[in-house]
């Protein structure tokens, strides 16, 4: 569990980490710059889960650790208690002050929601609902929504998903970017089993906290999510490129790169593809 939170709490409490669950994704992207993109499943958000309770909570319970030659625990003397409780004592102040300054950014990044509040989770799916194209927001609880997005328009401009009303920013599932010469780029950062959350922290692939996540046996630790669906780019463009293991495929609208996200998958989904 302390794992856990050492890895996953700086960007619970810094921001809102999201997360994909099972899902399936498409995006159409059309020569005369129409485009509809869908999302239907699983989005957890970090910031609203028991990880961030536990995270941003009291001061932890002082208990002494001790270590051989081999870096094994061993039993610690009275006197290197004595040492470390004095040590933690000192720190209380600080380390107070810091889950303080934590907590109110946390509330300032969800838009003035209290993430403590247990109605808090209903009342962002509430705002997500007034949005255009959320179609579906239902709490399953532990941070856990599940969603049914549409949207169509053109593509005059960027876009990324998802975007939430009163949160300045969350990390990307897809981004679209247009570029000079009719190009698109298309990028899926999120839907990747393998990507390091934490890097600076020397974090663990999602799937391998995933599986820290669930071997709590007595259920106190939160359930992390990792991607686990299907996208899908319907295009009548040329596809200039992209990192699927087939290549484009035959569609009635022109041609389909179609990507399996796993818990295995390494490579995010990305391509380019350019319109006369």
């Amino acid at each position: 569990m302390r794992i856990l939170i050492a890895l996953l709490a700086p960007l619970v409490l810094g921001g809102c980490m999201l997360l994909p669950g099972k899902f399936a994704s498409e995006l159409r992207l059309l020569a005369n710059d129409e485009f509809v993109f869908t999302y239907d499943g699983e989005i957890q958000m970090l910031a609203l889960s028991k990880l961030a309770a536990m995270a941003e909570g009291g001061d932890e319970a002082f208990e002494a650790e001790c270590f051989d030659d081999n870096f094994d625990l061993r039993e610690c003397t009275e006197e290197e208690i004595s040492e470390q409780r004095a040590e933690w004592d000192a720190h209380a102040e600080h380390r107070r002050a810091s889950k303080a300054r934590e907590t109110e950014q946390m509330r300032a990044f969800l838009g003035g929601i209290d993430p403590s509040n247990p109605e808090a989770a209903r009342e962002f799916a509430k705002r997500l609902e007034r949005q255009r194209g959320w179609d579906k927001v239902e709490y399953k609880g532990d941070g856990l929504f599940q969603v049914a997005f549409r949207i169509s328009g053109t593509l005059g401009h960027d876009f990324v998903f998802p975007t939430f009303e009163g949160i300045p920013s969350a990390n990307a599932f897809v981004s679209v970017n247009l570029r000079k010469g009719r190009q698109v780029r298309i990028d899926a950062p999120a839907f990747n089993g393998q990507k390091d959350p934490n890097p600076m922290l020397g974090g663990a692939p999602l799937a391998t906290l995933a599986a820290m996540s669930e071997a709590d046996k007595d259920g106190e630790m939160p359930k992390i999510v990792i991607p686990d669906g299907i996208f899908t780019i319907i295009t009548d463009g040329k596809i200039l490129a992209n990192n699927t293991d087939e290549g484009p495929v035959r569609h009635s609208a022109g041609q389909a790169l179609s990507w399996k996200v796993g818990p295995t998958t390494a490579q995010a989904p990305t391509a380019l593809i350019a319109f006369d």
